[in-house]
């Protein structure tokens, strides 16, 4: 599996991982307080067979097998949003380890928008699939390292992002400079509100650690990456450099966004990840199945 290593640069400086799912793009961390050894992951795949309806764990299993390899302790497992392109691996790595899962708050909101699509009333209750809800503004420790969310929305209306020291786990908002932003026309997102949300990242510090949620490569550049600095961003982002403005931005996002389809995953994902990774409880057969509305996009 394609990794990288970005090393601590000192006090309060964490250790990253990132790996690459290939099938859908999707960038993953796991986050070392190099003083304890003790890690979180952060938006682990849940890998899955759209073809077939069928998931499994080569995603996740690498980074278990990665945390114990390298004698690390996983203190908490973090999603920054209910992803519509993959699956969480949240509730397989709960179950694995022991380790609470968390999410932003908001989730809530998001949980009632999916309910409408997909005619389940009674779905989806983000307290019972989360140990952990964060709302903006909310710390917490991992080892000795401070953890600070910020809530991020435009990409959907509860992403958040996770600040642990110089590392910003940005994921769906930018993507590499090269490459410019994320989408912003799921239900509940807004090129607007991604545009504040992108503006509130690019305030901290400039050689703080941007570590994104997706890469697909670009036309000069057939390697997957995943990390950048806040100044390079600012500098150079597709979308961004240069100081564009808010309404600028907007147009761009919202003329790139009309040209996309959904993600193939989305429609399995949502009702998959609105459970904290769960699939849906077992019929009388035994079997689970996702509901997939036709015609509502």
């Amino acid at each position: 599996m394609p990794y990288s290593q970005s090393a601590s640069r000192g006090l309060s400086s964490p250790d990253v991982v990132g790996f690459y799912d290939e099938a859908t793009g999707s960038c993953q961390y796991i986050c070392i307080d190099p003083a304890t050894r003790k890690c979180a992951v952060i938006d682990v795949v849940l890998d899955f067979n759209p073809a077939r309806a069928r998931t499994s764990t080569e995603a996740a299993d690498w980074a278990l097998d990665w945390i114990e390899r390298e004698g690390l302790t996983l203190e908490i497992i973090l999603d920054t949003h209910p992803h519509a392109d993959h699956l969480t691996a949240a509730a397989y790595l709960k179950q694995k380890t022991g380790a609470p899962n968390a999410i932003g708050e908001k989730v809530r909101e998001i949980a009632d928008l999916w309910r409408d699509f997909y005619n389940t009333p009674d779905a989806f209750d983000p307290q019972a699939g989360f140990d952990r809800l964060f709302a903006d503004g909310d710390t917490f420790r991992l080892g000795t390292l401070d953890v600070r969310v910020m809530l991020s929305p435009g990409h959907t209306l509860g992403s958040i992002t996770y600040v642990v020291g110089d590392a910003i786990f940005a994921h769906d908002t930018f993507m590499q400079p090269d490459s410019g932003t994320a989408r912003a026309d799921f239900p509940g997102g807004s090129a607007a509100m991604l545009y504040d949300s992108l503006m509130a990242i690019l305030a901290l510090p400039d050689d703080y650690r941007i570590f994104v949620g997706h890469d697909y490569g670009t036309e000069g550049r057939d390697e997957p990456a995943w990390e950048s600095t806040v100044a390079e961003q600012r500098a150079s982002n597709k979308h961004l450099g240069g100081g564009a403005t808010k309404e600028e931005f907007v147009k761009v996002r919202e003329d790139r966004d009309a040209t996309l389809n959904l993600p193939d995953r989305m429609l399995h994902a949502l009702q998959f990840n609105l459970r904290g990774g769960r699939l849906p409880e077992p019929e009388a057969d035994g079997n689970s199945y996702f509901k997939i509305p036709a015609n509502r996009f």
